[in-house]
């Protein structure tokens, strides 16, 4: 399912924004699971956490593209969610720029009912999942549609410019 975003990453030529707005996603994800059981990832150990995916982030931000995932959060934290908070500092680490969304500043906005990613202003990548955050059929539509992802990018924008960086948002 990711191949679609890895590839439209390695085209990315200036910006890839990514929303997420689920309290879970995978709730079978190994990784969440080991969380669960109390493991935690040590910054300092690079080799523990570091993944094929943070090869991507990272060979897209050297070559500067802009990326920044929002996330679009319920308070109190999900559990699932709290396990992305504590592994944020690998995005981070690779290149990204992350924020945190309440819904409760976010009352007002008009978001998308999707998940997804806006690449350079012309391409959208939507992300299909079931109530349980499992990914349904068809898992990700490509559209390489300038005005669709103007769409997705304005309401993007209106909502990072409410979001708490990762660095100041403390989690309730």
């Amino acid at each position: 399912m990711a191949t679609a975003v890895r590839e439209a990453l390695a085209k990315a030529q200036r910006s890839a924004m990514h929303l997420e707005m689920r309290d879970s996603y995978m709730l079978d994800d190994p990784e969440f699971v080991r969380w669960q059981q109390g493991l935690r990832y040590d910054p300092a150990d690079r080799q523990s956490w570091w993944r094929s995916w943070l090869d991507v982030v990272a060979e897209a931000t050297g070559r500067g593209v802009v990326i920044r995932r929002l996330r679009v959060v319920s308070e109190p934290l999900s559990d699932y969610v709290r396990y992305e908070y504590d592994g944020t500092f690998s995005n981070i680490a690779a290149g990204e720029d992350v924020r945190w969304l309440p819904r409760s500043r976010a009352r007002d906005l008009l978001l998308p009912v999707l998940d997804g990613w806006v690449m350079d202003e012309e391409t959208v990548i939507l992300h299909h999942f079931s109530g349980e955050g499992q990914w349904t059929n068809p898992g990700m539509e490509v559209h390489h549609d300038p005005a669709l992802a103007m769409q997705y990018a304005a309401g993007y924008e209106a909502a990072w410019g409410r979001a708490i960086p990762h660095a100041q948002y403390r989690p309730v």
